[in-house]
């Protein structure tokens, strides 16, 4: 199956641009600029949509306007105008649970916790979809998640993870070639 949709998961405003929250964003802004994909605002979707053409397949990246919380809204709302499959979803965010500099690939599983991920299962009734888990790393305190979450990262963390989103960018036009496992092994033997 074809990927379809890559969904950064993000906080919109420029306030929040910056933080580790956003570096599904990141991703998706990163992309656009390396396939020459403008965003433009579509309120029936709820976020930014920009159309790419990435080794022949035309597909659509997303940026949800509705905050980290409530970003299923706009990936059920885009999924089903352009019926989407679950599985021909890719969504890019941030993860807790790898250092900086680490980036994952994996298909279906939990939310782990994290609430963009939690609403998108929720509005798409079903966690099959693929994830690009872009490490930023954990506080090491429960309690310090959110805080940690919603600031910059620091300086030694920046650079490593560019690292990670590059090292994913290199490998994206194997996933959407449905080449899945050796974007797998490429990406998870770099870090």
């Amino acid at each position: 199956m074809a990927i379809k949709l890559i969904v950064g998961l993000g906080n919109p405003g420029k306030d929040y641009q910056p933080h580790r929250h956003n570096v599904g964003f990141w991703f998706c802004d990163a992309l656009a600029h390396l396939y020459s994909g403008t965003f433009k605002k579509e309120t029936k979707f709820f976020g930014d949509v920009a159309q790419v053409n990435i080794v022949g397949s035309s597909l659509r990246l997303l940026k949800p306007n509705t905050y980290m919380n409530h970003s299923g809204q706009s990936i059920q709302s885009i999924a089903k105008f352009y019926q989407i499959n679950v599985d021909e979803i890719l969504v890019a965010h941030d993860e807790l649970d790898l250092n900086p500099g680490v980036a994952r690939i994996k298909f279906s599983g939990g939310h782990g916790g994290h609430n963009g991920l939690r609403d998108t299962i929720k509005a798409l009734n079903s966690n099959d979809f693929y994830r690009l888990r872009i490490g930023i790393g954990h506080p090491g305190d429960k309690s310090k998640v959110a805080d940690f979450v919603l600031h910059t990262p620091n300086k030694s963390e920046v650079e490593p993870i560019q690292t990670a989103l590059v090292n994913s960018l290199n490998v994206i036009e194997q996933v959407v070639k449905s080449d899945i496992d050796s974007a797998m092994k490429t990406l998870h033997t770099q870090g």
